[in-house]
């Protein structure tokens, strides 16, 4: 089972590089504020303008410093079929814990040729495929119907990260898929609810800034305390929406930016953030007490 606060950990890039040892430190400050996986090369990771090279190259450098202490769920997805089957082979090769599989950008697949697509990457594999559902970047939804008849069909499919925003269609996944299968939150905003529908635990991008806190969150509900994981909930929200003023990584990378954690460094085609939103992000930041 992938449970947990699961970080969709950004890749630091410094002078267009990316900043091996920034991201070797991350790793360790996830580790040490009890992060419960790590998720390299994902959206935020700002996989779609990594090359093959870089791409691979973030992933050995997560799977080698994380050294089996947490699981790594290597994002190893494309709109390319054959491109997807050859990264995650890699990510296998290379020993990830799983790998986590978007719906194919662009193409906008039917239903019948996303389960072709996922069970080819399946089959090509025998490490765990975690799908990821979010149909506002890719163009097309993974239908409750499809992800149950992928994991009857592909045992390796044992989990989806749900980004549709829906709970109702994250309830029928739940129901068509059982309690075996894992229902992860792709949103920030709906972990808590998400858990409450029979959820293990939330992909995360505030988690890069504030790691402690969403998995002192997900472990509160674990736990059965619903007061405490209320209030870390509605306590997190504000920051949560400021991280998504701009488009997903520009603000957390800007955050981490301020606060010193690595470089806001982005690449084309994302950018600055305008300056309206930068100072609406530091008064999130300030108001959660993270920025003086």
């Amino acid at each position: 089972m992938f449970k947990g606060s699961m970080v969709a950990i950004v890749t630091p890039f410094k002078n267009g590089k990316v900043d091996e040892k920034k991201l070797r430190d991350l790793i360790e400050f996830h580790i040490k504020n009890r992060t419960s996986g790590i998720v390299p090369c994902g959206t935020t990771g700002e996989s779609a303008t990594l090359s093959f090279q870089e791409h691979e190259r973030v992933i050995e450098i997560t799977i080698e410093q994380v050294n089996a202490r947490i699981p790594v769920i290597a994002g190893t997805g494309s709109n390319s079929t054959e491109e997807a089957i050859m990264l995650t082979r890699h990510a296998a090769k290379v020993k990830a814990d799983a790998s986590l599989q978007v719906a194919p950008y662009y193409n906008r697949p039917t239903q019948n040729g996303l389960y072709e697509h996922f069970k080819a990457i399946a089959e090509s594999v025998d490490i765990p495929i975690i799908l990821y559902n979010i149909a506002s970047r890719t163009g097309v939804n993974i239908e409750p119907e499809t992800i149950a008849r992928l994991a009857r069909d592909c045992k390796n499919i044992v989990g989806v990260k749900e980004a549709s925003g829906s709970l109702e269609q994250m309830s029928r996944i739940k129901a068509l898929c059982g309690k075996d299968f894992d229902l992860i939150s792709g949103d920030d905003s709906l972990t808590l609810p998400v858990l409450s529908i029979g959820g293990t635990g939330v992909i995360s991008v505030v988690a890069n800034i504030v790691p402690k806190d969403v998995a002192d969150l997900v472990e509160a509900f674990q736990k059965g305390d619903i007061r405490k994981a209320q209030q870390l909930h509605y306590s997190l929200l504000p920051l949560v929406k400021a991280m998504f003023i701009e488009t997903n990584p520009i603000p957390v990378k800007t955050a981490m930016g301020l606060l010193g954690m690595c470089e806001p460094e982005l690449r084309l085609p994302l950018c600055a953030m305008s300056s309206e939103n930068l100072e609406r992000l530091k008064s999130a930041l300030r108001q959660y007490g993270l920025l003086n």
